[in-house]
């Protein structure tokens, strides 16, 4: 009786299934991804940069604003306190004062920006449930478009 009759060497095989798996979830993966469609560009993207743009430009027209331009919360008498230069009172200023929470989007809040003649709003917080709160307010004085986005921490006083 022959001894290598009768085994095998299974490397041979071996090899060939792996390539054959390999070759398979390469397959695979080829079908997979051409069927699934990643836009990285919107229907109406130069419309999407343009606004983008313009965001970058409010933003950066109020970093070059004199400091005091902030949104503070006063636990004490429970309300924020939005400061814009006293100019901008003056010329009028228009805008929108928005409440966003990031936890819960139901609570936000939106607002017309009223500025009295020092440039400064109060708005009441004692309605507003303690945490994280970003205040962003957009305003237009003199021509120009402004941005100011800044999160404020609300807590409640204990009884």
């Amino acid at each position: 009786m022959n001894i290598t009759a009768v085994y095998r060497n299974p490397w041979p095989f071996a090899i060939m299934a792996f390539f054959a798996v390999l070759i398979s979830c390469i397959v695979v993966f080829i079908l997979f991804a051409g069927r699934n469609r990643m836009e990285l560009v919107h229907a109406n993207y130069y419309e999407d940069e343009m606004r983008f743009q313009q965001q970058m430009d409010r933003v950066n027209r109020t970093r070059a604003l004199p400091a005091g331009v902030a949104a503070a919360y006063d636990a004490k008498a429970q309300t924020i306190t939005i400061s814009l230069p006293p100019e901008h009172a003056r010329l009028a200023a228009s805008g929108r004062i928005e409440l966003y929470r990031p936890s819960d989007s139901t609570l936000d809040r939106h607002l017309p920006l009223a500025l009295n003649a020092e440039g400064a709003q109060k708005v009441d917080a004692n309605a507003m449930r303690s945490g994280l709160w970003k205040v962003r307010v957009q305003w237009r004085a003199g021509g120009d478009e402004f941005f100011l986005d800044q999160s404020v921490f609300i807590t409640k006083p204990s009884s």
